[in-house]
């Protein structure tokens, strides 16, 4: 299964995992430093708003209708619906925007790749983990799991991978049913460490859409999943914009996949509420787009030959700011970075095999939009290729 060590969410009456919460948290928040640590294994951890299982400090729960669908069967009661017509959008496009299903809330997509793009999903009635959480605040919720009672919200990760027509291939995780969704040809799982289950349907020929919810509560069913399938709906394509462009790729490089308004991939989804203001992940050689079975990255490590970017407040990180410098250092990964001359914003360039030479030239290439304003910021194909 994909993810087992980036997302959990728990509740007390659950019995025992082979994974515990808390081991997944420790997985998680080694994952997310590998990417994004800085000086970690000097000493200094870096940016304290890591991706980590179990709950948010400060939840989002959303209150709505429950949709009317067929309980249990994974099919809706409306009948069956033609396939829509989506466009023949580039990558790096988004080409849907939030909507709501039942009691589902699909958020405006904020990962896009080469093959797919992502956005968080909340669940009216229960908390939604978007937010990374401190060790102060890991520390009293393993607290909470250690009572008889344990944590009295009900909690969910949720996602929504909308991939490009060819790239995502149904029989690449095991354990799959076979279902129809609205007439649709459609897969469902169930997964037991971390808890959860998927639904994946065709939305258009050979394009498929799928949605993972990690939790261990009854809901959402399959049915309330696949109130998807009938709401969601083309848009016109807009291409992501990001806040910053990239003056230097070492050669061979590409682009693959990015954040707006989040760091790139899964991670920024689980951490999209910390205010992070865009990423991109470099690849040589590209990645492959057809084939996958989930979102590159989601197992919790880095993208094998990647170099990635981060734009994020200084605040996000516990390491002190320091105005229009340039810090770089080579342990296990090279880390660079590079803060603005207010010393606000922090351009972080991580690596697992590039030279600090290399990572610090990228770093120093990286000139920022402004941040608060998204009308300046950069289409993706123009800020990532120089």
């Amino acid at each position: 299964m994909q993810l087992r060590e980036v997302v959990d969410v728990v509740t007390a009456d659950e019995p025992p995992l082979s994974h515990s919460t808390e081991d997944i948290i420790r997985a998680g928040r080694k994952a997310e430093r590998r990417r994004r640590a800085g000086f970690a294994s000097a000493g200094a951890a870096g940016l304290v708003a890591v991706v980590v299982a179990g709950v948010s400090a400060l939840p989002l729960v959303t209150t709505g209708q429950t949709s009317e669908v067929a309980a249990g069967t994974g099919e809706s009661n409306a009948a069956p619906h033609a396939l829509a017509e989506w466009p023949d959008a580039a990558p790096f496009s988004f080409t849907f925007t939030a909507f709501d299903a039942g009691k589902l809330r699909v958020q405006d997509p904020i990962v896009a790749s080469t093959a797919y793009q992502i956005a968080r999903v909340y669940v009216d009635g229960m908390v939604t983990n978007d937010r990374a959480v401190t060790d102060q605040e890991e520390k009293r919720y393993s607290e909470q799991r250690k009572t008889a009672a344990g944590p009295s919200d009900k909690h969910v990760s949720a996602y929504l991978t909308l991939y490009r027509p060819g790239a995502f291939d149904p029989s690449g995780t095991e354990g799959g049913t076979s279902s129809t969704v609205a007439g649709r040809d459609a897969v469902q799982w169930t997964f037991t460490s971390p808890a959860g289950r998927q639904l994946a349907w065709e939305y258009a020929d050979d394009a498929w859409a799928v949605v993972t919810a990690y939790t261990h509560e009854a809901a959402p069913t399959f049915a309330e999943l696949s109130a998807l399938a009938t709401a969601m709906k083309p848009s016109t394509p807009e291409a992501a914009t990001l806040p910053f462009t990239v003056g230097h790729v070492p050669s061979g490089y590409a682009p693959v996949e990015l954040g707006t308004r989040a760091t790139s991939g899964v991670n920024g989804v689980a951490s999209a509420r910390d205010g992070n203001y865009g990423g991109a992940v470099y690849t040589k050689p590209a990645l492959a787009t057809t084939g996958l079975a989930a979102p590159w990255g989601s197992d919790g490590g880095n993208i094998p030959g990647s170099f990635t970017v981060f734009v994020t407040p200084s605040t996000n990180s516990n390491q002190q700011a320091e105005a229009g410098r340039t810090r770089c250092q080579q342990n296990d990964s090279t880390f660079c970075n590079v803060w603005s001359p207010d010393g606000k914003v922090q351009v972080q360039v991580s690596s697992e095999h590039l030279s600090v030479a290399e990572t610090t030239r990228i770093a120093e290439s990286v000139t920022l939009a402004d941040v608060q304003d998204q009308a300046t910021w950069i289409p993706a194909a123009e800020a990532l290729v120089p």
